[in-house]
């Protein structure tokens, strides 16, 4: 099981096992069909903000795997790194996802409950989000997890968001 300290738990899909693992006895969650949107994909040019939403809805129909749970909203986790950067708290933000809604519906209520981020703002958001462990705070933890999972040679996972594609079973 892949477990990052900004929060983000998956398990390898089974395409990924047999093709990339090294050992055969590493624990590895088989049975998870469901996962949330990557953290690659935008709302009204925000990266990752569809992914947190995505996962808010999965936990209320009980169809998030508990690896996620314990860093839903977490603010040392991307979740509470993007309510940070919208100025909205966490438990505000899943009610209004919970009372329904498009992904832009519930932007906008951040924006007009928080902060409504300018196009700057927006491209050092995405820089950051999309590039989590490239060259930064986050590659020795990116280049541990690869290790571990036997896949340090995997030249195309450069950043934290590479690495949750290939583990939910996504194209690189």
């Amino acid at each position: 099981m892949i477990t990052l300290t900004l929060g983000l738990s998956e398990s390898f899909c089974a395409n990924i096992v047999s093709q990339y693992c090294a050992a055969s006895d590493q624990k590895i969650y088989l049975g998870m069909t469901t996962y949330p949107k990557s953290p690659k994909e935008m709302t009204r040019g925000m990266i990752y903000f569809p992914r947190m939403l995505d996962k808010i809805r999965l936990h209320a129909r009980g169809e998030l795997h508990e690896d996620y749970h314990k860093n839903l909203g977490a603010q040392r986790a991307a979740d509470g790194a993007c309510c940070n950067f919208l100025r909205v708290n966490y438990a505000d933000l899943r009610d209004r996802v919970l009372q329904g809604g498009t992904d832009e519906e519930i932007l906008e209520w951040c924006f007009e409950n928080g902060r409504r981020p300018n196009e700057g703002d927006l491209m050092i958001w995405n820089s950051f989000s999309s590039k989590l462990g490239w060259n930064d705070f986050a590659t020795p933890r990116l280049e541990r997890e690869k290790q571990k999972h036997g896949i340090a040679d995997r030249t195309d996972i450069v950043t934290i968001p590479d690495l949750i594609d290939l583990d939910e079973g996504r194209k690189i």
